[in-house]
C-alpha cells in the first residue's frame, strides 16, 4: 500500500513513523508513507501556502494553486484510490473506514491547516473527507497520523498475529471485552476464573457477554 500525506508541516510527522508498528511495517516494504512538504509546491518567494480569506474575518486559508499543483505532480505519476481531506466536519472515523481503506492500493491525505482551505480543494480536488473527531485541532498532520496508523495495522503481516486485529474494538460493532494477565491475583484483586478454566468455548461466551455489557455502559449507541 502507499499513502502520501501532504503537509504544510512535514516535521510533525516524523515520529509517527518512526517507531513501533508502522516503522516495522515500512521496514517490511508493506506500506510506503511518503511525507510531501507542500511549500515546495508554492511559487511564492517565501515559499507561502496561505492568504487572507475573501470577504474578511480572522484566520489565513490555505490556497487552491500549491495544492492542485501539488496534486497534478502526484496523479501524473500514480493512481490513486482516493484523495482525503483531513476536516473537522468530515465524516467520523471509524473500524468500518479504517477496514474499507486498507483495501485501497494508495491513497493521498491533505492535512488541513490555519482556517481550512479553499472551498474549491473540497469541491473539485478531493474525494472524500475524514474527522477523527468533533473538535479542532492546529492542523490536521496529527489527524492523518491517525487515520495511517488506523489503516496500516490492519494489512496483512503488520501485526506478528493478524488474529489480533480481529478482536479489536468496533471490529464486530461493540468494544472490546476486558482483558488480564499474569499475575492472576494482585492485591487481592483476581482475574475471572472462567479464564483460566482452559475451556474456549465458555470464555468466547464469556467475553462476548462482557462486550456487550460493556458496550452499553460505555457506548449503548453502538448497541442500536
Amino acid at each position: 500500500m502507499r499513502i502520501d500525506i501532504i503537509t504544510c508541516l512535514p516535521k510533525l510527522l516524523e515520529s509517527p513513523f518512526s517507531d513501533s508498528i508502522l516503522k516495522r511495517a515500512i521496514a517490511k516494504g508493506l506500506v510506503t508513507v511518503n511525507v510531501i512538504d507542500l511549500r515546495t509546491y508554492s511559487t511564492d518567494k517565501h515559499k507561502s501556502v496561505d492568504d487572507y480569506a475573501y470577504g474578511g474575518g480572522a484566520g489565513m486559508v490555505m490556497m487552491i494553486e500549491p495544492i492542485d499543483r501539488c496534486l497534478t505532480e502526484l496523479k501524473s505519476k500514480q493512481e490513486y484510490d482516493e484523495v482525503i481531506y483531513m476536516s473537522p466536519d468530515g465524516e467520523h472515523l471509524t473500524q468500518s473506514i479504517a477496514n474499507e481503506l486498507s483495501l485501497k492500493k494508495s491513497i493521498i491525505i491533505l492535512c488541513g491547516h490555519y482556517k481550512g482551505v479553499d472551498e474549491r480543494v473540497r469541491e473539485h480536488l478531493i474525494t472524500r473527507e475524514i474527522s477523527i473527531g468533533d473538535y479542532v485541532l492546529s492542523g490536521g498532520e496529527l489527524a492523518a497520523a491517525v487515520v495511517a496508523d488506523s489503516v496500516i495495522r490492519l494489512l496483512p503481516g503488520v501485526l506478528s498475529d493478524e488474529t489480533s486485529a480481529l478482536s479489536d474494538s468496533f471490529q464486530d460493532g461493540l468494544v472490546a471485552p476486558p482483558v488480564y494477565t499474569r499475575p492472576a491475583e494482585y492485591k487481592g484483586w483476581k482475574v475471572p476464573e472462567i479464564l483460566l478454566s482452559g475451556h474456549e468455548a465458555k470464555i468466547e461466551e464469556w467475553r462476548h457477554g462482557q462486550a456487550i455489557e460493556r458496550t452499553r455502559k460505555m457506548r449503548p449507541g453502538l448497541l442500536q
